[in-house]
């Protein structure tokens, strides 16, 4: 679906178009756009269509499964009466509970037809699954920081099974922007003419985006009761989205999907305000090389001690470090048992101030104990530490301690798959898809091990040349250690090795280019890290293994500026007025 065709743009506004939906800017910026987040729309396309299919795919599933054994059931029940067993008014069947693979919609959308009990035997699974058919589910999407109203215009464009979208927003300017914008894409509440000759009144269609002026906490707070649960919820705020993650977890439907954009960059991936990355995210940040990771870590350990509160806990699927913003895709269930597990998924780092090795302390593990019986008992208890003196052993400098920060996977791989191939298969619908094609490629092939290094700034600790990118990786390869590249940064790598491992390959390499030694400081750490020899000589031969498909992607890492002299957009104006003001 594209973008209206005709459209007369009023004076004072100028007409933006972005794939399927158009819409009015005003002269005044009162309303933010940034037109080169189409990216981050984009993306957020694809990933709630790939999730809807998903839930979809669960959903029947489950109610295929429910199907067959209403169909055994019958099928028995129909036997048992043939061959001269209850009659026909009696009912010697307990009702079955209802169990978790039950899904609500079941016996909405799969009736078992009762016929007479000579009838029944020759009921298969296959006739009673055709008196019905599997309904999608349709879902209900809550922008709470809609701004002009794009994002959720595009969702309602692009996005199937979408029932409707909830935009919402706190400014009066951005709120009759939207109102202008979703009428302009027709989204908008809007009667029907009668059919002619009819007597019935004319029908009204109902708003597929609805425009909400207020708080979108007290919003979100209001659709925390079960019911009223929505299926997606979007944040995509000026900055920070920590004071909306409290109310956004308790708001979504289990297996609902969270997106949370941060802009604070100069928060969560520095070390300029400590304070205040501890005061949002409940962490000290990173001061190295890998510190876009670390952010995204920090942003997961938020989500998932907020929804923790309340029983609940995150599955991460996407979590993509950006231009000057983090964007992660989480899904959100509830279980008690997988909230016990977050202790041990949550770590802290102690960072070196030299050569910027780490080495992780986890706050929690767990233990399994198998019973006689074959039961699996898990048991949770303190970590042990330290697993480092005050100072770093490779180079003997400062230590830094980071986090707590979410320790485990931020990638699901089967989703990113899933994704790639959805955009793969749909790249003229999506004006970035080159860039997400190289993005989701390499975090598709990401370890699940923590950060990531460049050779180039190993190099520059040990002042040698620097080996290239294929060299490293064989290194490490023959090594045994397993190797991928990283998204978060361009010619940065990601290993299964230790620094200590990483290290040992460099100090093979500076005895094949060796160092001069006399612009060398003599408390340099570069002197500790050439002080000691390598365990084992490294093979810097290219190994086999070193091109992967994300090498072969060239990794669009900017988008293009969309205007001359395009520069970050300034915060909208204009105050929102009190009430009784005039």
């Amino acid at each position: 679906m594209s973008a209206p065709a005709t459209l007369t743009v009023p004076e004072g506004f100028t007409l933006h178009k972005e794939n399927s939906a158009a819409i009015l800017l005003p002269a005044s910026n009162d309303a933010f756009l940034n037109p080169v987040q189409e990216f981050n729309r984009d993306l957020s396309v694809a990933c709630i269509r790939t999730w809807g299919e998903l839930v979809n795919a669960e959903k029947e599933r489950k109610w295929r499964q429910a199907a067959e054994r209403r169909a055994k059931k019958a099928a028995g029940a129909a036997a048992t009466t043939g061959a001269g067993g209850p009659e026909e008014g009696e009912n010697h069947q307990a009702k079955r509970p209802r169990t978790e693979g039950d899904a609500p919609e079941e016996t909405a959308a799969a009736g078992t037809s009762q016929g007479p009990a000579t009838e029944g035997a020759s009921k298969s699974t296959s006739d009673v699954q055709t008196h019905k058919e599997f309904r999608p589910q349709q879902f209900v999407i809550l922008e709470a920081l809609s701004a002009t109203g794009l994002r959720s215009i595009r969702y309602a464009h692009e996005i199937p099974n979408v029932k409707y979208v909830i935009a919402n927003d706190l400014s009066p300017a951005a709120v009759e922007a939207m109102r202008r914008n979703v009428e302009l894409n027709d989204f908008h509440e809007k009667e029907l003419p009668a059919p002619e000759g009819g007597s019935d009144k004319p029908k009204v269609r109902p708003a597929k985006v609805r425009v909400n002026e207020g708080d979108a906490c007290a919003l979100m707070y209001n659709h925390r009761s079960e019911r009223n649960r929505v299926d997606v919820v979007d944040l995509d705020p000026y900055g920070t989205a920590a004071p909306f993650i409290d109310a956004s977890v308790q708001c979504v439907n289990d297996g609902g999907l969270l997106c949370v954009t941060c802009t604070d960059m100069s928060v969560l991936a520095t070390t300029n305000y400590p304070e205040k990355c501890f005061s949002n995210y409940g962490g000290a940040p990173v001061k190295a090389e890998y510190c876009h990771e670390a952010a995204l870590r920090l942003v997961l350990h938020t989500l998932s001690t907020s929804a923790a509160r309340y029983g609940r806990y995150i599955q991460p699927l996407l979590s993509l470090s950006i231009d000057f913003y983090v964007r992660l895709f989480v899904r959100v269930f509830t279980a008690p048992i997988e909230v016990k597990k977050l202790f041990s998924q949550t770590a802290v780092y102690h960072v070196c101030s030299g050569c910027q090795s780490f080495y992780e302390q986890p706050l929690g593990r767990v233990t399994e104990q198998v019973s006689a019986k074959g039961n699996v008992n898990l048991h949770f208890k303190v970590h042990t530490g330290p697993p480092v003196s005050e100072r770093c052993p490779e180079c003997n400098s400062v230590l830094h301690v980071a986090g707590p920060m979410w320790s485990g996977p931020i990638h699901n791989k089967d989703f990113v798959s899933s994704v790639l191939n959805h955009v793969e298969a749909n790249e003229d619908k999506y004006g970035t898809s080159a860039r997400m094609k190289g993005m989701l490629t390499v975090a598709k092939e990401e370890l699940d091990t923590p950060f990531y290094f460049t050779p180039s700034k190993i190099a520059s600790h040990f002042h040698s040349v620097c080996p290239s990118l294929d060299e490293t990786a064989s290194a490490l390869l023959h090594a045994g250690h397993k190797v991928s590249r990283s998204h978060a940064c361009a010619g940065s790598l990601k290993t299964s090795a230790t620094y200590t491992d990483i290290h040992d390959i460099f100090r093979s390499w500076v005895k094949k280019h060796p160092v001069r030694m006399d612009k060398v400081a003599e408390n340099s750490p570069t002197r500790q890290l050439l002080s000691k020899e390598p365990k084992a000589e490294a093979n810097f031969k290219r190994h086999r293994d070193c091109m992967t498909l994300s090498s072969k992607v060239k990794l669009v890492r900017y988008q293009q500026n969309p205007t001359p002299n395009w520069g970050p957009g300034a915060r909208p104006g204009g105050k929102r007025k009190r009430e009784g003001d005039d």
